[in-house]
């Protein structure tokens, strides 16, 4: 029976007649979903390897999650920030125990929790360690991705980000990521902040050097300069850890998280770090209508109390191990040229012999998975953390069937 009146061709020709194009999507339409799987408004079910680029690091419809906002929807969505309500409290304070930080600003959406995170470093940086007016630097790193707004589109590599969107925002210094020589050598009087992606998502799921990530710990406090760590995909379980940075025994001054914190049911990002940094922000300087909103929060504490049991970082690191082991495998015979990542999260370069990422991400959802590319030639593999290993398994026989062409 079918989930819908229309078809998927009806309805995909509609969304491409009437909404802006700047998303390519696969040519499936979705109607409903539980755990792992996905199903199409014929009916066809899909195995999810892409987990909403980790937003859905919990599955689809978790009932835990699905449970705390029913609750809430019936009783209160939303007070905007000029009152309290009863679970403000209670996220901040959660939030802020999980990540061994102090204070929590709340927001909604991943390149807001960043923009806000450079506010408050350039704040700091004026305010605490005083920098003149107006010479904050930020360093970052190149073929970063932290959001498409127009601030941090202004220190992207990506030309398809940046094209046609100047004039662009200055104070920020880019270098190549996992280049500690070159980080110390852009640091200077007038640095507030470095900010990474302990691996980076979009760039392919680039893990950086061993030593890297304590190297930018080491010399940040040695400069007095801010290390923001961007755990928007990377955090919540997705590499076997709460965050990734625990990998190498790392604590940065601020947190960056966004995405699986709204457990795949409301957009739910925050920024957390310390008194002495998120101290600088007075009333009416930074705001959001629906940052911190009761629903959000209500979401946000249940998906605090399962990370906070452990199961979902252990699913991670186990079923990763066998992810990664499964895809070695893969390399070596022609089709895949490398294999990066940790935990449920790999990206796997294809041989351009073999054809793009695109379409093998199309060959793919012929088979019943879903997945997505980037960079022309990488292919993402991050399924939900609830994904059974047979399920997996399954997944990754469909991938070699691909490749075998």
């Amino acid at each position: 029976m079918k989930a819908s009146s229309k078809s998927s061709a009806e309805l995909i020709a509609a969304a491409e007649a009437r909404s802006a194009h700047n998303y390519h999507p696969l040519p499936v339409v979705i109607a409903s979903a539980r755990g792992a799987w996905m199903t199409d408004v014929e009916g066809r079910r899909y195995l999810d390897f892409l987990a909403g680029y980790s937003a859905l690091n919990f599955g689809h419809g978790h009932p835990r999650l699905i449970a705390e906002a029913r609750a809430q929807l019936s009783r209160l969505t939303l007070t905007s920030r000029a009152f309290h309500h009863e679970h403000f409290a209670a996220f901040c304070t959660e939030l802020a125990e999980l990540c061994g930080m102090e204070m929590v600003l709340p927001m909604n959406t991943g390149a807001e929790a960043v923009e806000t995170a450079v506010k408050t470093a350039r704040k700091w940086g004026y305010r605490v360690k005083g920098v003149p007016r107006d010479r904050a630097k930020i360093i970052v790193a190149g073929d970063n991705f932290h959001g498409r707004t127009t601030t941090i589109i202004s220190f992207s590599t990506d030309e398809d980000a940046r094209r046609d969107h100047g004039p662009y925002t200055p104070g920020f210094e880019i270098v190549p990521y996992g280049d500690l020589a070159a980080l110390e050598a852009a640091v200077d009087e007038h640095t507030v902040a470095v900010l990474l992606e302990p691996i980076q998502g979009e760039a392919g799921v680039l893990v950086p050097p061993a030593g890297y990530l304590p190297g930018v710990r080491e010399l940040t406090r040695a400069r007095n300069v801010l290390f923001m760590a961007d755990e928007i995909q990377s955090g919540l379980g997705r590499t076997g850890r709460t965050f990734a940075c625990e990998h190498e025994d790392v604590v940065p001054d601020v947190y960056i998280l966004g995405k699986a914190l709204g457990g795949g049911v409301v957009p739910v990002s925050a920024v957390v770090s310390s008194a002495e940094v998120l101290g600088v922000h007075r009333p009416g300087e930074h705001g959001s209508t629906f940052g911190g909103n009761p629903l959000a929060c209500a979401v946000g504490l249940e998906v605090i109390a399962m990370l906070r049991e452990g199961e979902y970082q252990q699913r991670a690191a186990e079923l990763g191990e066998h992810l990664h082991s499964s895809l070695a495998v893969l390399t070596g015979g022609g089709a895949v040229t490398g294999v990066r990542g940790r935990g449920l999260w790999a990206g796997v370069d294809i041989d351009p012999s073999h054809g793009t990422g695109a379409d093998l991400s199309r060959e793919l959802m012929k088979r019943g998975v879903l997945v997505k590319d980037t960079h022309g030639s990488t292919i993402r593999i991050a399924p939900p953390l609830v994904i059974s290993k047979e399920d997996l398994d399954w997944g990754l026989e469909q991938f070699r069937a691909v490749l075998a062409g």
